[in-house]
């Protein structure tokens, strides 16, 4: 007989000593995945975020939120425009290769929009945006940004995160 009995949760109130455990429980919360494109004087800069949501329809608002400890953070933060993308499965190498390397990107030939930052094609959708606000987020900041352009594709499965692992969801 198959015992669908739950263990019991582990219980804490969070701390210094015990950021594995919150990080681990944040975990819990499946999300899609996302690379945020921005060009620099430095060139092309891209960065992975599961932070992405979105935040009003009119006016057309999303969000996220990079880490201030990333090397990357200084040209987001400063970042005018940018763009979203998320991802779809099969974009799970692109999705490594800039977790590992900011500068990544900058060997591809690389469309550009209207406020020249660099897209990328193939992902389930795209929101190219303009920095709306930015506030203060603890080791974060919380990035909103107004909607100017969006794609979609009708078709394809996300790239997920759950657990500190990669997968995919399929919607049936």
């Amino acid at each position: 007989m198959n015992d669908m009995t739950p263990t019991a949760p582990t219980r804490f109130v969070p701390g210094e000593d015990n950021t594995r455990l919150l990080r681990d429980a944040f975990g819990r919360f499946a999300t899609g995945v996302t690379v945020v494109t921005t060009d620099s004087p430095d060139g092309v800069v891209a960065i992975t975020a599961n932070s992405f949501s979105s935040v009003s329809l009119n006016p057309p608002l999303v969000m996220w939120a990079p880490d201030k400890a990333s090397r990357r953070f200084p040209y987001f933060e400063k970042a005018e425009h940018y763009a979203v993308h998320v991802l779809a499965a099969e974009q799970k190498d692109l999705c490594w290769s800039v977790a590992k390397d900011l500068s990544c990107l900058r060997e591809m030939d690389l469309n550009r929009n209207a406020e020249a930052v660099p897209v990328l094609e193939g992902c389930l959708a795209r929101f190219e945006c303009r920095q709306s606000a930015v506030y203060e987020g603890g080791d974060h900041i919380i990035v909103l940004g107004e909607v100017l352009r969006a794609e979609m594709r009708e078709e394809g499965d996300a790239l997920a995160f759950f657990k500190g692992q990669m997968g995919s969801f399929s919607a049936s």
